[in-house]
């Protein structure tokens, strides 16, 4: 499978703006059905075209495994018929969801009569750029569409064969729905130009989502002239506390850890309640090695197992992606806040406790965007929020956090309704 020539970056960019422009005003008007009837049809092209995508995605799997992609990035990169199928689940899934565009958020009336409305509307154009995962083409492409948007998707270079397949599969959809194909517009070219070009697209694209490696995000945020909508990591961290039941505690922090380990809701760092000692931590240890992990901590849990090798600053501080954690003693629920406070990324933290004193502290204390009692961080996802798929999960303060979705690419704009009122002098 031959790809493209590499067209100019910047002129390319330039027209795939217009014409998502263009078509993000014709998508913003169509009514709910219209827009499920597309992504229907979508997941049925990807169903009937599955052996397709799988050869498509056998070239990059070869070609990734050639350059030395890490194991992550690999298992990021695969596709095989269940994970094709549960692209295809995902768009079926968005299709049901409520369409937010004109949802009215608040309503009230002012003494002089007039009546205010805040209602939902679409961002615009959304520019995502994003490497390995193939389903964010289908993911991405969906939920712009459902939430009255157009879409510029920029995969990368090493799922360049996947993304078009699949990409093929959502301009059907919109084909059949009779929606314009820019709605969810595909950058042809691998030339990392094409990346600074849109960043730089400001009047054409309203919003970047960068969804990547840090390198990647780090370049977004450094050179975008458009909103930025990221996380430059999930240094995410399962909290034992001393009343936690002591199986509950081992299956959860296995399944954060080893679930799957190349995912941005897998846990990098366990922190165990010092009040429990190696009663406490010892069956964790031994479980995360039983299932394949490699286990860097502090002296206190070196001594309770000798197969822990010595943890340094930087631990704290890191996203494996692999299966490795950090594992440290702390003192209670506020030697976890603290440690998660100077070292977490704001993306997810979870509590594994018994006492609901212990747990409403923490879920209060601990400033991230997405915190769990009880429950894996592999949960971390949109599609498990309910909300179908995600573009992403935002670790920032503004416009929206957690699982981006459906809600998190609207704005608003605030209808005034009067009788003729003017404004006395």
């Amino acid at each position: 499978m031959n790809m493209p020539a590499q067209p100019d970056a910047a002129a390319l960019i330039a027209q795939m703006g217009a014409d998502a422009r263009a078509a993000a005003a014709a998508v913003a008007r169509a009514p709910t059905a219209v827009k499920a009837k597309a992504l229907n049809a979508a997941a049925a092209a990807i169903r009937a075209d599955v052996p397709a995508i799988l050869a498509a995605n056998a070239l990059d799997m070869a070609e990734g495994e050639r350059r030395g992609l890490s194991g992550a990035m690999l298992d990021r990169l695969k596709l095989d018929p269940k994970r094709i199928e549960g692209i295809a689940a995902g768009l079926d899934d968005v299709a049901v969801l409520p369409d937010p565009v004109g949802e009215s958020i608040a309503r009230w009336t002012r003494p002089n009569g007039l009546a205010f409305e805040r209602v939902r509307v679409p961002l615009g154009v959304i520019g995502i750029i994003y490497e390995s995962r193939p389903n964010v083409t289908a993911d991405a492409g969906a939920l712009c569409l459902m939430s009255g948007n157009a879409c510029i998707l920029r995969g990368g270079s090493e799922a360049a064969h996947s993304n078009r397949a699949l990409h093929a599969a959502m301009v059907a959809g919109l084909r059949a729905a009779g929606l314009p194909e820019a709605a969810i517009g595909f950058v042809p070219t691998t030339d990392r130009a094409a990346v600074g070009a849109m960043l730089t697209a400001a009047g054409l694209i309203d919003i970047i989502i960068p969804r990547g490696g840090k390198s990647l995000v780090a370049r977004v945020q450094a050179e975008a002239r458009v909103p930025v909508l990221a996380h430059l990591d999930g240094n995410n961290h399962v909290y034992v506390d001393a009343s936690a039941d002591p199986e509950m505690a081992r299956d959860i922090v296995v399944n954060a850890k080893m679930r799957r380990t190349g995912v941005c809701g897998s846990a990098e760092t366990l922190l165990v309640d010092a009040e429990g000692g190696p009663l406490l931590a010892a069956p964790l240890l031994d479980a995360l090695f039983a299932a394949g992990c490699a286990v860097r901590g502090d002296r206190g849990m070196q001594v309770i197992d000798p197969r822990v090798t010595p943890a340094d600053d930087s631990d704290w501080d890191t996203e494996y992606l692999d299966a490795v954690i950090a594992a440290r003693f702390v003192e209670g629920v506020d030697g976890a806040v603290e440690h998660i406070a100077r070292h977490g990324s704001h993306h997810t933290d979870a509590i594994v406790a018994a006492d609901p004193a212990a747990a409403e502290r923490f879920l209060a204390a601990v400033d991230s965007a997405i915190v769990l009692w009880n429950a894996s961080t592999q949960y971390a996802d949109g599609g498990e929020f309910g909300f179908g798929a995600e573009i992403g999960i935002a670790t920032g303060r503004l416009h929206a956090r957690g699982p981006v979705a459906l809600e998190g690419l609207t704005t608003y704009k605030t209808v005034v309704r009067g009788t003729g009122q003017t404004r006395p002098a």
